[in-house]
């Protein structure tokens, strides 16, 4: 009697760690999806955690900061979209002037998730969207106009410099050694 009580308390015991391990794997799963960044641009799941129970600790962190907030904020919503709700209770907490952050934080953590997760994008502009904020929407309409101009310069950038890699041959084919002595035209 004794032994086959054993052996199924032994079987008990090996379901419940099979079960508990293939809850932890389907959770880290479904937080690994959301995720629009790379793990090395993420935020730590201590920061989340302390950022969904109490959003205004964010706001006392980066008093007067406007920078840090916009970007760790970003950081907070690319790495895990779900946090949107506490981005509301931040909302309703903060100043005008925070709120213009917060808004270009939306923006660019939609930017962030726009080519690796989509759906996670819509998630964030349509949050965006619902929110009747006029400081919030003026930041994320700022942020958005930035980013174009940034791209448009970068691109305009790229196009007038010359190739490097082809400076060290000559010629209309590319088959003659280059003069190293030549001097090197300036940039505009």
């Amino acid at each position: 009697m004794g032994r086959g009580l054993t052996i199924r308390h032994a079987r008990l015991r090996w379901l419940t760690i099979v079960l508990a391990a293939s809850a932890l794997m389907v959770s880290s799963i479904d937080t690994c999806r959301a995720q629009c960044v790379e793990f090395s641009d993420r935020a730590s799941q201590l920061e989340l955690d302390t950022f969904v129970k109490s959003p205004s600790s964010l706001l006392e962190r980066l008093r007067n900061d406007k920078e840090k907030l916009r970007y760790r904020l970003a950081t907070y919503i690319a790495t895990n979209p779900s946090v949107l709700p506490s981005v509301q209770t931040l909302i309703s907490a903060s100043t005008s002037t925070d709120r213009s952050s917060i808004g270009a934080a939306l923006r660019i953590a939609e930017g962030r998730c726009t080519s690796t997760k989509p759906e996670a994008a819509r998630k964030i502009r349509d949050f965006s969207q619902r929110i009747g904020d006029l400081n919030v929407q003026a930041g994320y309409s700022a942020a958005g106009e930035d980013a174009s101009g940034v791209q448009a310069q970068s691109q305009d950038k790229g196009r007038t410099q010359p190739p490097r890699g082809g400076a060290l041959l000559d010629g209309e084919w590319k088959t003659k050694l280059a003069n190293p002595f030549k001097p090197v035209p300036l940039p505009n």
